[in-house]
């Protein structure tokens, strides 16, 4: 063989061998990554009688709330008794505060006409006289009718004696205490609404600490996070705070109202307690001026 012939056959040999090498490198990187699955034959009768296999781990399912009733009355059926009590305490508080703004506030408005029709028609009398005949026509529940007997009761009382500023001193103070007593009478029920108010709050916290509690309870039983599991009862407990606060707010702001219209029906009363007073001083001052002119007439000796 020729050295020709030689170096023709080496280089078709090194062609070969690199189409070799370029093919084999193809099929490498078109097989797939996955490592071959290991099949183990097992033969039967080999694995021991006595070998139990493990149970796996238990799955926790959290409670379904999709069919709960999370309305008012669901949440209040699904609550803690603990809870439902706060609620019950709480509607039955809003009740009382409701009732008291209708039942006083009929009252108080009631009232402040009549007295103020009353303040008109004793404005035109001259004497106590006049004024006690006149409020023989007045209702029963008349403060100015009171306040005239009392005057007229005084003067009756002190018919013999003579001195006026000591009848006058007295009447002044059973008016007063006249006074004092009509508004005390005018404010009750005004100590409720401060207690509904002050305390209702406090009460709807109780409540939701309370939920609240029972929540994180029902999580450590549970064993789980999961947001479903704590919602409901929370949502209970929120519902306890906003009964408080139903409670508390037109309490607070009923008692604001009831109080300067108290303060204000107390001051008109006591115009006519004024008015009363002047009425008896009047009279007591023309009295006595009518006794000093007598008199001089009547120490006057007699001449033969």
């Amino acid at each position: 063989m020729g050295r020709g012939q030689q170096g023709k056959a080496f280089g078709y040999a090194l062609i070969a061998s690199m189409v070799l090498v370029i093919g084999l490198a193809g099929r490498v990187q078109a097989a797939p990554e996955t490592p071959p699955a290991v099949t183990e034959s097992v033969v039967p009768g080999s694995v021991p009688e006595n070998i139990t296999p493990l149970d796996p781990a238990p799955t926790i399912q959290p409670p379904a709330t999709g069919n709960m009733d999370l309305s008012v009355w669901g949440m209040y059926q699904h609550a803690d008794i603990v809870v439902k009590v706060v609620m019950i305490g709480l509607v039955l508080a809003s009740i009382v505060t409701w009732t008291i703004l209708f039942a006083k506030g009929s009252e108080l408005f009631c009232a402040k006409r009549r007295l103020l029709r009353e303040q008109w028609v004793l404005a035109e009398v001259h004497s106590l006289d006049e004024a006690s005949k006149l409020a023989q026509s007045f209702s029963e529940q008349s403060i100015s009718a009171v306040l005239l007997n009392d005057a007229q009761n005084e003067l009756a009382l002190s018919a013999k004696s003579n001195d006026n500023s000591g009848i006058k001193e007295r009447t002044g103070f059973r008016l007063e205490r006249r006074v004092a007593a009509y508004s005390r009478d005018m404010a009750r029920g005004n100590g409720f609404l401060a207690t509904i108010g002050a305390i209702s709050p406090f009460i709807g916290l109780f409540g939701t600490v309370w939920g609240i509690m029972n929540s994180f309870i029902g999580i450590a039983h549970s064993q789980t996070t999961n947001l479903a599991v704590v919602a409901p009862g929370i949502a209970e407990a929120l519902l306890a705070t906003a009964l408080g606060l139903c409670a508390a707010i037109p309490a607070v702001v009923i008692y604001n109202i009831f109080a300067r219209v108290i303060s204000s029906h107390r001051a008109q009363v006591s115009d006519v307690a004024a008015q009363v007073m002047l009425l008896q001083s009047r009279d007591l001052d023309l009295a006595a001026a009518v006794e000093a002119k007598r008199s001089p007439h009547a120490q006057q000796p007699q001449v033969a």
